[in-house]
């Protein structure tokens, strides 16, 4: 495996779940609409003499979106991460072949193995792809200085503050190279990939207490799809 292999996982977790939440919305504004429809019909008694149906059975049974579906294909993936559409390829080849993920046979997207993923993130990840704070820069804070965590856990000051380099950074703190290079961009475009990120790099470079908090916070947030 590579490290972008874990950034890729990590948007696609991101991607099932604002699925998942506007498939919920989706729902709840069509029983609205159906019990508005139910009002209405109620109120005004508008019944047909003719009619050798119940009310109900004029609703059209409610069909899934499947808009969603295209944000997982390698183009789209490839625009929301930064990678290559051949990297994305590759990427997802290894992460099938070690069951970090699979294609779900109904939809026909990828989908991540959360309860896997989340053992290499809180048992592996700083052993396979360990990271360490280097030079003073500017960029974009993560680990305990992202909003995910920030003022939950006190730092030891500015030097100790971890940021991936980028030159639209506004934290001031010592570089930290993030799974792949492209990461300062592509959390630009999704807040929930940001905090996956952040968490991870905390597992990835923090003390035991550190790394602690941060495990308990991602399991959470990864859990949110089982």
């Amino acid at each position: 495996m590579k490290s972008q292999d874990i950034f890729l996982l990590l948007k696609l977790v991101s991607l099932q779940q604002q699925e998942q939440k506007n498939h919920v919305l989706y729902i709840a504004d069509k029983e609205k609409e159906l019990e508005q429809i139910h009002r209405i019909r109620k109120d005004n008694s508008i019944i047909s003499p003719c009619q050798d149906w119940n009310d109900s059975a004029e609703i059209e049974p409610f069909i899934p979106e499947t808009s969603f579906a295209a944000r997982y294909t390698v183009r789209t993936l490839s625009t929301e991460t930064g990678m290559s559409k051949s990297q994305i390829s590759l990427s997802l080849q290894r992460c099938y072949a070690v069951t970090l993920a699979k294609i779900d046979r109904i939809t026909n997207v990828p989908r991540v193995n959360i309860k896997a993923l989340t053992e290499f993130l809180v048992y592996g990840i700083r052993y396979v792809f360990p990271a360490e704070l280097k030079e003073l820069t500017r960029g974009v804070a993560t680990g305990l200085a992202a909003p995910v965590l920030k003022g939950e856990i006190m730092t030891a000051g500015e030097l100790s503050i971890p940021v991936w380099e980028d030159a639209h950074g506004k934290t001031k703190g010592q570089c930290i190279e993030p799974l792949y290079k492209t990461v300062s961009q592509a959390i630009r475009r999704d807040e929930r990939l940001y905090a996956f990120l952040a968490l991870t790099d905390a597992i990835r470079i923090g003390q035991p207490r550190e790394r602690a908090f941060a495990t308990d916070k991602l399991s959470k947030m990864l859990r949110e799809l089982l």
